[in-house]
């Protein structure tokens, strides 16, 4: 399974997202390949300064992030798009993700919650922690769906 992790300028959320999620993923032994974009990146551009901080307060590595846009091409090979807010899902739904797109919050939820992640972009650092706190627990759920979807999958 490949998800793809989706906010606005790849350097903030989703970057966190897809780290967070990589490690939670070797941890529990699952078969889940993961990366991430934005819908207004500007190729190249590092993960932003509060970003690689928080990430370093909770041993994850950004330094080599690099930012890239989403493109129908990420979109069609993704069999998940996990979006931080509305905005990123009717991007990522415009570029041929019907049926496959969801809010991160709402994927978890296994239903519509209707409420994003909130951006902390050129916020104080404590802005960076509650959003990367939020991000952990949605993947944690969204994560336990998916164990147990591949779970039902290999017992059938």
């Amino acid at each position: 399974m490949r998800v793809h992790y989706v906010c606005t300028g790849n350097t903030c959320r989703s970057p966190l997202a897809e780290a967070m999620a990589r490690r939670m993923i070797a941890a529990r032994g699952l078969d889940i390949t993961v990366s991430s974009a934005g819908t207004g990146a500007v190729g190249g551009a590092p993960a932003s300064d509060g970003s690689l901080l928080v990430g370093l307060e909770r041993d994850l590595d950004l330094s080599t992030h690099r930012a890239r846009a989403l493109t129908r091409e990420l979109v069609r090979e993704a069999d998940l798009v996990l979006c931080m807010d509305t905005h990123h899902a009717e991007r990522a739904e415009d570029l041929d993700g019907d049926g496959k797109t969801f809010l991160l919050t709402d994927h978890a939820a296994g239903r519509a919650v209707g409420r994003g992640i909130d951006d902390p972009y050129g916020g104080a650092v404590e802005g960076y922690r509650r959003m990367a706190d939020d991000v952990e627990r949605e993947l944690a759920r969204v994560l336990d769906r998916l164990a147990g979807e591949q779970s039902t999958r290999r017992s059938e």
